[in-house]
């Protein structure tokens, strides 16, 4: 992508700010490839003005990830994610660790537990190895997961309730 200076506009024209490196960067992070939805956009069912981290399908990072923003991973992290905004695991991605967050949609695998989300999405290509704590939780058939799963208790509930123990999971 090339960026480059405009002539200058006449001077009675009104003239419009040329966007910064860091905005050209945030927009190009922001669109999807062709012919693909936007993640954070299918998620909610509407826009979200939060910013979006992409880890790459090529990158494999180690660490911790905190925030307020949503995030994209289509590399392999390992280490604890908490952010307050969506947590999206493309196919091909693998996270190794615990993850908090607002909505969180696995399409790869996770191996960790999920914390207090309030929405959680396995899709058909997604696998959970652990357990996941959540207000409501959508599984598409053909995913995979091992582990307890609790959904649909707020806080106050999940501490009066009995726990049941819910075992999912496949042999081969």
């Amino acid at each position: 992508m090339a960026i480059w200076k405009e002539p200058s506009p006449a001077k009675n024209a009104p003239s419009s700010p040329e966007p910064s490196a860091a905005q050209v960067r945030t927009e190009a992070l922001n669109a999807s490839p062709a012919g693909t939805p936007n993640p954070v956009e299918s998620s909610r069912g509407r826009e979200s003005r939060a910013m979006e981290s992409v880890i790459a399908a090529d990158l494999t990072i180690e660490g911790k990830i905190e925030g307020s923003g949503h995030v994209r991973l289509v590399g392999k992290f390992k280490g604890d994610v908490q952010v307050e905004g969506d947590l999206t695991i493309e196919k091909g991605a693998k996270v190794t660790g615990s993850v908090r967050a607002g909505t969180v949609i696995v399409g790869g695998e996770l191996e960790g537990n999920i914390e207090s989300a309030s929405r959680v999405e396995l899709l058909e290509s997604g696998m959970i190895n652990g357990d996941v704590k959540a207000g409501s939780l959508t599984v598409a058939a053909g995913s995979r997961m091992r582990g307890q799963a609790e959904f649909g208790w707020s806080e106050k509930d999940a501490a009066r309730a009995p726990r049941m123990r819910l075992e999912t999971g496949s042999t081969a």
